[in-house]
């Protein structure tokens, strides 16, 4: 493919970083380096929109430095973890954030572990070059908590599956192209043994998606209905009634990537890091107040320890294993952590984040723009400990994966999932 950098397992360090680098010096723009050499990420964020991002980002793609790790067909360069730590170490300068995280970090984990090789032929190629964008039909009015309870019915219908059910807080179902989706094949089976996992069409005739907008004016969630929405059954991914064991793959990789950059997901769902919020204190004379320095200094040294636990999952990820159990940690931690950055960041502004110029707006997408920068991140942090699984279910997770503790007594274990109680 043009614009894929020749390199292999056989490579030394020295040819991959020759390689990259001659790589970066050809398809990486002039504005974007000389920003990179002056002033780092936040010089590249000014000279740099996201629009402009977008438009360049198949020509990261197609290089195979995105996916590195991953086997050439599906658009990797299979190099080892550690290869592909050589050539990050080249790219992390030039702030080159992977686009389409739900589909690298959701969808792509179950379809290597539970897919056919016509699935991944078909689908990882795109999800890469993010010419199609992926959103998960998971959570539902009933069943968010307790997703194993949901009751979206999919019936097969000679070569077809029909889906019937509402979905819920769905990310970016608004823009994405495809899903992956957890249905209810057999409501006689126990609630984790009924379940299928699909691939849905959202483009497809009886998906209705319905925006679902923040405090903050911005949109990023939805509820999703399918009514009689018809599914190719090469569309199914692992076997009938494993559903659950499909989308553990799924739900691992969407804790990872809530839990932070560190991870290989999103730097933080909400607001900047704490080095910017310290840069605001300088700006504004405040970083020498002790009590304001003190909070500083704890949340910087907690934002560092998150990073090295996170570097640990990423470094299985890299190594070919999952994100497993210990992606929560990462992702309690950050949510709270966030949080509290967030929070921070409003204090440090004081009054002025209360107080803006107060502009005439026609639209609610403008008074969003118009809110400063630290309250749009502090309204948006709030879910932070709901998005990729409660803190509470993750806490669950760490104490019976991680930590080996006894499972709480249920007494509807085992039993057929139309006889248990739901909400």
């Amino acid at each position: 493919m043009p614009g894929r950098i020749a390199v292999s397992r056989a490579s030394s360090d020295h040819e991959i970083l020759t390689a990259v680098d001659a790589w970066v010096a050809d398809h990486v723009p002039e504005p974007w380096r000389r920003a990179s050499a002056e002033g780092g990420r936040d010089a590249i964020r000014r000279v740099r929109s996201r629009s402009e991002y977008e438009a360049w980002y198949p020509t990261f793609a197609d290089s195979g430095l995105a996916v590195a790790t991953w086997p050439v067909p599906y658009g990797g360069l299979d190099l080892t973890p550690d290869q592909s730590r050589v050539a990050e170490g080249v790219l992390a300068r030039f702030n080159l954030g992977r686009l389409n995280p739900l589909g690298l970090n959701s969808a792509a984990p179950a379809l290597f572990a539970f897919g056919t090789e016509e699935q991944r032929q078909r689908f990882l190629p795109p999800l890469v070059r993010n010419e199609e964008k992926w959103c998960q039909l998971l959570s539902e009015p009933g069943a968010g908590s307790d997703l194993a309870s949901l009751a979206t019915q999919a019936a097969r219908d000679g070569d077809e599956w029909v889906l019937t059910g509402q979905k819920v807080w769905t990310t970016w179902a608004h823009v994405s192209d495809y899903a992956i989706c957890l249905a209810r094949t057999d409501p006689k089976a126990p609630k984790h043994k009924g379940l299928t996992y699909f691939v849905v069409d959202l483009h497809a005739p009886g998906v209705d998606v319905r925006p679902l907008r923040h405090i903050g004016g911005e949109i990023d969630f939805n509820e999703v209905f399918l009514d009689e929405t018809r599914v190719p059954d090469n569309r199914r991914v692992g076997a009938v009634g494993e559903g659950w064991r499909v989308a553990g793959a799924t739900l691992a990789g969407e804790r990872q990537m809530v839990s932070g950059s560190g991870s290989g997901g999103v730097d933080r769902i909400g607001g900047s890091g704490v080095e910017r919020v310290i840069r605001r204190a300088r700006e504004l004379g405040r970083h020498r107040e002790p009590a304001l320095r003190q909070r500083l200094m704890q949340l910087y040294s907690e934002e560092r320890i998150r990073g090295w636990t996170n570097d640990r999952v990423r470094a299985t990820i890299l190594a070919g294993g999952t994100a497993g159990p210990a992606a929560s940690i990462g992702k309690v931690h950050q949510g709270s952590l966030n949080q509290r950055i967030q929070l921070l960041a409003v204090d440090v502004v004081g009054p002025g984040a209360l107080a803006w110029n107060g502009a005439p707006v026609s639209t609610i997408e403008e008074w969003a723009e118009s809110l400063p920068f630290e309250v749009r991140g502090m309204l948006r942090s709030r879910a932070n400990t709901i998005e990729g699984g409660t803190t509470e279910v993750n806490k669950n997770i760490l104490g019976e994966k991680v930590l080996g503790l006894p499972r709480e007594p249920d007494p509807w274990s085992g039993k057929p999932w139309d006889e248990v109680p739901r909400s």
